[in-house]
């Protein structure tokens, strides 16, 4: 697809994670368990991310979001080595009090030592431990702030829904709506909806429908509508979604995304806004598509398997 950047992102991503193995398999004889710990704060919460790491390969990690206080890092260490065995090492980005280094080594049994890497694999793996932070607990804001920039959207697109229709030369039709929430899709509020009114091939129509019923309904019974509304389509079904809207006097952010050349409409434009496939906005806005494509995908078969055991 000739995304170069992307291509030069995933090789680094591979090399590192192939240093990472190699590095694992020639540690393995290393006698103790380390833990590392990074954090961030963030207006008044913590967000920690813990590996756990065994006799030099990465078993696992924790992640954990609490409130702020003064003296939070020591809390959370007291209470979490209150009810766990201490490694004989961590590795952190500060050093201690050492009357907590004191206490650590009295629930061991034995010294434990506090590190605090300036260069080499200890800090790498408290660099990773940072990363996953970033990535864990706030990938999903800044795919949002990236949409909404990009989109010039009045505030940030906490929910969004989406919709898709799929079908099987006309029939079997079926559509389907995803949301997102706060960046991930929260499956609790999924619909699937069978085609009543349209006969054979027509997703322009077919759109329509589900957009109608679906907020006619929300409107009705004094429901949340979402941020944004993304379609599965070009500028026919973005239109067809649009006048839908507009009858029943929603105003709500609503764009399409094409297939093929990944292209975003939006209602006033006429070609497709300007921004490249592989931009963290239109990545984001790919990764709704394809689960709502996944979603009416799903339902179209099984009416098709029922109809065939039927």
């Amino acid at each position: 697809r000739q995304e170069f950047e992307r291509a030069l992102e995933l090789r680094d991503e591979v090399a590192a994670l192939q240093h990472l193995q190699e590095r694992q398999q020639v540690e393995k004889s290393r006698k103790y368990d380390q833990d590392v710990l990074s954090y961030q704060v963030d207006g008044s919460s913590v967000f920690l991310m813990l590996f756990k790491v065994y006799r030099g390969t990465l078993e696992g990690k924790e992640d954990y979001v609490f409130a702020q206080s003064e003296n939070f890092l020591e809390e959370f260490l007291v209470q979490y080595y209150s009810e766990r065995e201490p490694p004989e090492e961590l590795i952190l980005e500060e050093p201690l009090d050492q009357s907590l280094v004191d206490f650590l080594t009295h629930v061991k049994g034995k010294k434990v030592r506090i590190t605090v890497p300036k260069q080499g694999e200890k800090k790498e793996l408290l660099e990773l431990a940072k990363k996953n932070v970033e990535i864990g607990f706030f990938g999903d804001r800044k795919k949002m702030q990236a949409l909404q920039e990009a989109l010039r959207l009045p505030k940030s697109p906490q929910v969004i829904e989406c919709f898709d229709i799929s079908h099987l030369a006309g029939t079997f039709s079926v559509g389907s709506m995803v949301q997102f929430r706060g960046g991930r899709p929260d499956k609790s509020n999924y619909r699937r909806f069978k085609i009543k009114s349209v006969q054979g091939v027509d997703d322009f129509a077919s759109i329509a429908e589900i957009v109608r019923r679906r907020y006619s309904r929300l409107k009705e019974e004094k429901q949340d509508l979402p941020d944004l509304i993304i379609i599965d389509g070009g500028k026919g079904q973005l239109s067809s979604a649009l006048a839908e809207l507009r009858e029943l006097r929603l105003k709500i952010p609503i764009i399409s995304l094409a297939k093929g050349e990944e292209e975003i409409y939006v209602p006033g434009l006429d070609g497709p806004l300007q921004i490249k496939r592989n931009e963290k906005a239109s990545l984001y806005v790919q990764e709704i598509r394809d689960e709502a494509h996944r979603f009416a995908i799903a339902y179209n078969r099984l009416l098709r398997k029922k109809a065939i055991s039927d």
